[in-house]
């Protein structure tokens, strides 16, 4: 599944409420937050089998198409077959993304966007649900 949103106007104070289902054989999910595929000021990753991790949530930030250094969650809330909404709350110093279980994961703003026109969701999900707010 993928829906790519272009010339979308997300700002600080600004959410993205999204409710997927994690389908039984998922590997991964993204969410991603920027200019464009190329140019990202938050990508949320949660993974059901990372390499070096296991089940890790990864966030980082891209610049023309280089990775920053990745912050890794490894308490990932997220599991196989179930119904989850994710809360993505911009703000000016960064982002904040609400978790199931009460969890939250804070990301820095790296790239000081005034504005994110570009929103992707992609990964092993059904999206049930996108909100901006």
């Amino acid at each position: 599944m993928e829906l790519e949103l272009k010339n979308a106007t997300l700002r600080a104070g600004d959410k993205l409420k999204v409710e997927v289902i994690i389908l039984e054989d998922a590997e991964r999910f993204q969410i991603d937050l920027g200019c464009e595929a190329n140019d990202l000021a938050l990508h949320f990753n949660p993974r059901f089998h990372d390499e070096a991790d296991g089940k890790v949530i990864v966030c980082n930030s891209k610049c023309e198409g280089c990775w920053g250094d990745e912050q890794r969650e490894t308490h990932n809330p997220f599991h196989k077959g179930s119904k989850v909404k994710v809360t993505v709350k911009v703000m000016k110093e960064g982002f904040e993304v609400e978790l199931p279980e009460g969890q939250e994961i804070l990301f820095p703003d790296r790239r000081g966007l005034d504005t994110l026109t570009y929103v992707r969701i992609k990964g092993h999900i059904k999206l049930t649900s996108f909100k901006i707010c």
